[in-house]
């Protein structure tokens, strides 16, 4: 700028210096007259330019006022949109989450992954339309016209609506299914079945016992997945407003670098202040000298100077009105930032002022709600977690019972089995019988000794006597073998073969042991004569290592005076390898020197540049900081968008976890009576024993029963006999009012009579009495009209509209 403005008044010292002397004259008495127009004239555009400040400024505070009306239906129409947006997406997760509790499939969570993606995802549209995107779930707003746009919006909520209606329409198909379901089972577990159908049914219902705990085990993996990633968008969120804070402490240093930067150019302007004050003084010592007594020889020397101290007047004033409108400009934004320095400063110092600011509240709020719902989850995983061992516990006594079901059935079937290896065992037991005879008559023949003759006779006739009795289990087990026994008995038979199985082991092995001696006696003889061939090659071959010996003792000589030679070579090569090492590494290090000296000198000329570019980067920084924090506040919109999602999740895996539960026990009711009734089956001759001492004591009661009736009977007779005289008794009055009041009080009767009938009658059909009473809430109608009620699926009182079964109906005599 200096040099800028140096050149300037040398390009314009040439016109000054061909103006003529008269014009020089002319110009020295004109400037009073010319000062005098020109305050004229300056005072009537000041007053100009005045009226025009003041017509702006009043036109700004109207602006102004409009847009803060604009702000508040702005912030209104938002709020609507929110709150909009909010119960729209609670309604389709609470949808998305019966489905899930009604045993819907996993496509309701497929759902539910794309509704989470889609709302934390930041759509790419101004910061006015974002709410308007996020409740239309799109990125942006394809239209022009106001009328586009509304059309536009009426399509995407037309979409978005019929998007619910199918959520609705899955809802109710899943319901159904569900409800069909149910009742097939109810169907199969309230019929009487019988044993093979039961047996049959039983693995189905475990099968879908089995889907519903794998789709329930997914559906809780999926949820332990999700609560992992809100934990991970949290801890980001953390991290981000952690370098916020650190980038705005950046912020405000490089502010603070700014603000002394400002000051040094004050103090430079305040030099250049005083630089034009001295030149005015100079300018007035020549104005005295000018009017001072001179020869008159020099006049044309006092032109010259006179036009070269105007010529440096002006250039000096040019370069005072260049400097102002500087200094002027970074007044004005040293200001401005000092400005917004005081308010951001008063902003972070007054506690009030945080304390009662919005976000201050609504982040408090939200630290007080995620708390409690940190404790409340809390309290959830620990319920769940101990349902879970109850479920996981209950599936393992149901897996044990199913083993142990499995297990009988193969024992059963693998009677057949066992009898047929048996029988194996018997034929094998045979032949050895055989092949012992076979070897006993061999040793007869060769030893000739009459001890062993006898043991193995003896032998032989326990062996056949033991495979008498093996033949005779067999007949006994092939016989029994078609009944039905009981387990215990099935292993102790097994047990008892096994016994004398060994039996025969243990005798075949003593047998064995015998005829092992007399070989391991021959066998001796024969290694006497090898360990005596065997000494005489040992002294042999110590011979042999003596002088092997010897040999290797003077090759370990030679070899360590050649292992002596060897090392000397090493150790010079060695050194000579580190001389080389060395000089490579000294110049490494002189060639690294260099570089980082070329580099340091790249680094301070970057520096320099970055430097002068840091002041432009700050608005840019400014302005970017603004947006990260709309940013971040939409994103702290979704987090908890999606927080309560999860609450709503957690509670309908809760609901479910209890429904299945539930379903758990009542399916281990019904196994259980499923059982009973397989052992009731077996037990039915016994039963009919039991019978009839239980029908002799039903006789006993049915007497008691007709004695009670009896007495009933007596009561109802007294009874009629009253109201016998009570209708004697109203007779009398009707016929004393009869002849009193006459025929008004006849029909008040007749209408009282048609009234009580009316009410004895039943108020569906208006045809038939009064005889049965619905307990819950104590209607009475008809047998018929109930009856008919109770064959439809929906059973609900005519008059009320209360549900109730064929338990809750009593008959009654009016």
């Amino acid at each position: 700028m200096e040099n800028s403005d140096s050149d300037e008044p040398e390009k314009k010292k040439p016109h000054l210096n061909s103006l003529s002397p008269t014009m020089a004259r002319s110009s020295t008495t004109s400037p009073p007259n010319n000062h005098s127009v020109d305050a004229a004239v300056l005072q009537y555009q000041n007053q100009r330019l005045l009226h025009q400040i003041d017509k702006q400024k009043h036109d700004l505070q109207d602006l102004e006022a409009k847009i803060k009306e604009l702000k508040d239906k702005q912030g209104s129409y938002d709020e609507m949109l929110i709150t909009v947006n909010q119960i729209w997406n609670q309604l389709v997760d609470d949808l998305i989450l019966l489905g899930l509790c009604a045993g819907g499939s996993q496509n309701a969570l497929q759902i539910l992954d794309g509704a989470d993606y889609s709302r934390g995802s930041i759509p790419s549209c101004s910061a006015e339309e974002m709410f308007l995107c996020r409740l239309l779930q799109r990125d942006s707003i394809e239209a022009n016209g106001n009328d586009e746009i509304a059309k536009y919006v009426e399509e995407a909520l037309t979409l978005r609506h019929t998007s619910t209606r199918e959520l609705l329409k899955l809802l109710e198909h899943t319901i159904y299914s569900h409800r069909e379901k149910t009742e097939s089972m109810v169907h199969t577990l309230d019929g009487k079945i019988s044993s093979e159908d039961a047996i049959i049914q039983l693995p189905k219902i475990d099968d879908m016992m089995e889907r519903e705990v794998k789709n329930l085990r997914e559906a809780i993996d999926i949820l332990h997945v999700k609560q992992k990633e809100y934990a991970d968008v949290i801890r980001t969120y953390l991290s981000s407003q952690s370098t916020d804070q650190s980038e705005i402490s950046r912020i405000t240093g490089e502010l603070d670098d700014s603000m002394t930067e400002l000051e040094e150019s004050r103090r430079k302007l305040v030099n250049l202040k005083m630089q034009k004050d001295v030149a005015s003084g100079m300018h007035n010592l020549t104005s005295g000298a000018v009017n001072g007594t001179l020869s008159p020889e020099k006049s044309t020397e006092r032109t010259i100077s006179l036009r070269e101290l105007r010529n440096s007047i002006e250039e000096t004033k040019i370069l005072a009105a260049d400097r102002l409108s500087e200094y002027q400009e970074a007044h004005e934004e040293n200001l401005t930032l000092s400005k917004q320095l005081q308010e951001f400063q008063n902003e972070l110092k007054d506690d009030k002022f945080v304390h009662s600011s919005r976000l201050y509240t609504m982040r408090n709020d939200q630290l007080q709600h995620w708390n409690v719902e940190v404790d409340r989850y809390k309290a959830l995983t620990d319920s769940l977690q101990a349902d879970r061992a109850l479920v996981v516990r209950r599936e393992k006594d149901l897996n044990v019972k199913v083993e142990s079901a499995d297990a009988i059935r193969n024992s059963i079937g693998n009677t057949d089995s066992r009898i047929e290896e048996l029988e194996l065992q018997l034929q094998k037991c045979i032949i050895e019988k055989n092949d012992f005879e076979i070897n006993m008559e061999e040793a007869v023949q060769d030893s000739g000794r009459k001890d062993i003759i006898a043991e193995f006779r003896v032998m032989a006739s326990s062996l056949s006597k033991e495979m008498g009795m093996m033949e005779a289990q067999l007949k006994r087990w092939k016989e029994t073998a078609h009944e039905t026994l009981d387990l215990m008995e099935i292993k102790e038979s097994e047990r008892r073969a096994y016994s004398q199985a060994e039996m025969f082991k243990n005798a075949i092995d003593e047998h064995s042991l015998e005829l092992r001696v007399k070989a391991a006696n021959e066998a001796e003889a024969v290694c006497q004569q090898r360990l005596s061939a065997t000494e005489a090659e040992i002294t042999e071959l110590r011979g042999k290592l003596d002088a092997s010996e010897r040999d290797v003792l003077e090759l370990t000589e030679a070899i360590r005076i050649k292992d002596k030679e060897a090392e000397a070579y090493i150790s010079e090569i060695e050194t000579i390898g580190q001389a080389y090492e060395d000089m490579q590494t000294q110049n490494q290090h002189l060639l690294q020197q260099v570089t980082e000296r070329d580099d340091y000198n790249i680094k301070l000329v970057s520096e320099s540049v970055k430097t002068k570019q840091s002041q432009s980067f700050l608005l840019s920084d400014k302005q970017a900081l603004v947006k990260q924090l709309q940013q971040v506040n939409t994103s702290v919109e979704s987090l908890k968008m999606r927080i309560s999602h999860g609450e709503e999740q957690m509670k309908a895996l809760l609901t479910e976890a209890t429904k299945t539960t539930e379903e758990d026990r009542h399916l281990a009711v019904n196994v259980e009576t499923a059982k009973w009734e397989l052992a009731d089956a077996e037990k039915e001759l016994q039963w009919l024993k039991s019978a009839v001492s239980s029908s002799e004591k039903e006789h006993a009661h049915i007497q008691k029963d007709i004695n009670d009736i009896e007495l009933e009977l007596h009561i109802e007779r007294s009874s009629r006999k009253n109201l016998e005289e009570e209708l004697r008794e109203l007779n009398s009055m009707v016929a004393e009012m009869s002849s009193e009041t006459g025929e008004a009080a006849i029909q008040k009767l007749q209408s009282e009579i048609k009234f009580c009938k009316n009410i004895l009658q039943c108020s569906v059909c208006t045809d038939r009495p009064k005889e049965v009473v619905i307990v819950k809430c104590y209607h009475l109608f008809c047998n018929y009209c109930v009856q008919k009620n109770l064959e439809i699926r929906h059973r609900k009182c005519p008059a009320c509209g209360t549900p109730f079964g064929q338990n809750d109906i009593r008959f009654v005599k009016i």
